[in-house]
């Protein structure tokens, strides 16, 4: 096997031999790849058939991506399951083809190994980051799309940017545009998200959420889909069953048509990487809804569920129909704890607060412009991204504990957790930590960050704005690109830089936008803010 997609990639260079270090297995790392190989043969099927592409396709192409990124599906039968739907699609597109004896390849699947073993650093370095940066928006597409939200332009994309990894002859400049292309893509993606998110559920409003865990029985739902949140909230009402969140999940309690649910209490926990540690012996049944999954720990297996892309062999699956019953039997049986529980954040804060969406900020633009004008606010900084367990991430706590008291911090995904339960106090009636949100919540930063450039009549880069930000998997990738489509520069990126950036791939990234790796807090404090 051949891995080096996330941040933890062994040695910084990639996984190898028969384990990748998220627990992924040399067979299922070797099939993941093989799905990835048949898209890509399924997206050069469409080349000149564009009119027999199927709601199907899309929906199999986005599915299959998103089962390829980290910590999502670790079991080999369901893989297998979406490469069969791969080989249907195609054949539907390219019927003649699977009997034709014609030596054209118009129907073989790739061959990722081409890929792992190309020569040409730099080309294999841009062809992966546009792969995984179609990971990332494959993940954002399918959370719209189960609430009924696609766009054509993003399907289209996938497609094309798909049959280019394939290419045996690409120059370095067009993998370039590609990849800046991918970044103009998830940000249409994102849009798609948040319009759902927002129209299904209401937009986010500040939201105080507590750590305390009552006692009885009890469900924690992990992940990011906020469709599975709003199933089982109404499938557990009235049934004495609390429902808590976990990880990027947190951001639920502030959407109106989900916070409405009474029985929807609090949060368990902190971010996916501590989850072997804090659901060992938990008293109630875990819902996983998206990445990130990690192999369960013997002291919880049999109470771990999944549902949509997620999936891990021996473990309960709850297929489309959404029937959580199997859950909340456990729930039942389990009892939950017989008496109250208060965890906390890693700094020892009980409560977080979130539901700073776009909405909720923008609402108060004349606030946060007259606070910058007098001086009251000097400087914003945007502190998020994916969490992980590498050592050195305690950074992004060191830096914000040291974040000057005339300053704002906005945050976003599962490395708020490192932060989050800090009392940093307000500045006026604004809050120094603001939650955006999840990770796909990097819209709605966006959207601030132009709106305020608006106001100021300046670009971006001349706002009093720095990005601080984490990566673990691929959705922070994607993320990546739509900041470098945006033209944002001067972006300091840790815990390590992407260990599929090639030296000349990065030296592009430095020359061009001023990308650099976080040093320490202190000295980063420093640069930025003289």
């Amino acid at each position: 096997m051949f891995c080096n997609q996330c941040e933890q990639t062994a040695n910084c260079k990639g996984c190898s031999e028969n384990m990748g270090v998220c627990g992924k297995k040399e067979d299922t790392a070797l099939l993941q790849d093989k799905l990835t190989g048949a898209v890509i043969g399924l997206a050069r099927a469409t080349e000149g058939n564009e009119d027999l592409i199927s709601d199907s396709a899309n929906a199999i192409i986005i599915e299959s991506l998103f089962i390829t990124l980290t910590n999502v599906n670790f079991d080999n039968d369901r893989i297998n399951e979406a490469l069969k739907k791969v080989e249907i699609e195609k054949r539907k597109i390219i019927p003649n083809c699977f009997t034709c004896t014609s030596c054209c390849g118009k129907n073989n699947d790739y061959d990722m190994n081409k890929l792992w073993n190309e020569p040409n650093e730099d080309i294999k370095s841009l062809k992966s980051l546009i792969l995984f940066g179609l990971r990332g928006i494959a993940a954002y597409a399918y959370h719209a799309a189960v609430l009924g939200y696609h766009s054509d332009e993003v399907y289209k994309f996938i497609y094309k940017a798909l049959v280019i990894i394939g290419m045996d002859s690409c120059s370095t400049d067009r993998l370039l545009e590609i990849a800046l292309e991918a970044g103009k893509v998830n940000l249409i993606c994102m849009e798609l998200l948040d319009r759902a998110n927002t129209e299904t559920y209401g937009h986010p409003v500040p939201t105080e959420v507590t750590m305390t865990i009552e006692k009885g029985p009890f469900i924690v739902i992990t992940g990011h889909d906020l469709y599975d949140l709003k199933r089982l909230l109404e499938q557990t009402e009235g049934k004495g069953i609390n429902i808590y969140t976990h990880g990027e999940m947190l951001s639920g309690h502030a959407y109106p048509e989900l916070k409405k649910y009474a029985h929807l209490k609090g949060n368990f926990g902190t971010a996916w990487q501590n989850q072997q540690k804090e659901f060992a012996n938990i008293p109630a049944p875990i819902l996983y809804t998206s990445n990130c999954l990690m192999p369960p720990k013997d002291s919880y297996a049999d109470r771990v569920f999944t549902t949509e892309v997620v999936a891990f062999p021996d473990i309960i699956h709850i297929n489309e129909n959404k029937d959580f019953t199997p859950i909340i039997n456990k729930a039942l049986e389990l009892g939950g704890y017989n008496e109250d529980v208060t965890m906390t954040g890693i700094n020892g804060g009980s409560k977080v607060l979130t539901g700073f969406g776009r909405n909720t900020v923008l609402n108060v633009a004349d606030t946060v412009v007259n606070a910058v004008k007098t001086g009251a606010i000097k400087h914003f900084f945007l502190v998020g991204g994916c969490d992980g367990a590498r050592a050195g991430r305690n950074y992004y706590t060191e830096f914000v504990k040291q974040t000057p008291k005339d300053t704002v911090i906005l945050t976003l995904a599962c490395g708020k957790y490192r932060f989050n339960d800090l009392d940093l106090g307000n500045i006026g009636s604004l809050p120094r930590l603001m939650d955006i949100g999840q990770c796909n919540d990097t819209y709605s930063a966006i959207q601030i960050a132009l709106a305020l450039a608006k106001v100021f009549d300046c670009d971006v880069n001349e706002l009093p704005l720095s990005m601080i930000l984490s990566w673990y998997e691929q959705k922070a990738v994607c993320v990546l690109l739509t900041l470098l489509y945006l033209g944002i520069k001067n972006i300091k990126l840790g815990p390590t830089l992407p260990a599929f950036i090639s030296p000349n791939v990065l030296n592009i990234l430095v020359n061009n936008y001023g990308i650099a790796p976080i040093t320490t807090p202190d000295g980063d404090l420093k640069s930025i803010l003289g």
